[in-house]
């Protein structure tokens, strides 16, 4: 069986927000410094700006997934690169955190899955466009 475009993207926002929730239970927010700078520019309460940056993601991607990808709206396309771009350098910074660090650290166990359902996204996108424009 072979997925469509939405239905990639749409694993992808699913996987995103697995990788959100080991985030959330690994306190990220707590021990990852990117995530203590962009947390504490929405609030003191990191935790809580972890929490809504998170939400808005997911529902992002969702909302994203319902009006344009799955519609395959002219944005779609920009909405699709956003996520892919997005995923594929989260992967790689959280397996490479981890690698440093010689030890688990909050996200790495779902990012390489981020990582290959982005590039899977990234490949079908990629053949889709080369066979329409062809």
């Amino acid at each position: 069986m072979k997925l469509s475009i939405a239905s990639w993207y749409l694993v992808l926002v699913l996987v995103q927000a697995a990788h959100s929730l080991e985030e959330y239970f690994g306190q990220l927010w707590e021990v990852f410094p990117p995530a203590i700078w962009l947390t504490g520019l929405i609030s003191e309460d990191r935790h809580m700006a972890f929490v809504i940056i998170n939400i808005g993601l997911f529902v992002f991607g969702i909302f994203s997934w319902f009006f344009f990808v799955r519609k395959d709206h002219e944005f779609a396309a920009f909405l699709i690169w956003f996520w892919v771009v997005l995923e594929l350098i989260n992967g790689v910074i959280h397996t490479g955190w981890s690698i440093m660090q010689a030890q688990y650290t909050p996200g790495v166990i779902t990012a390489p899955i981020l990582f290959i359902v982005a590039f899977y996204l990234m490949r079908n996108y990629l053949n889709k466009k080369a066979i329409t424009t062809s």
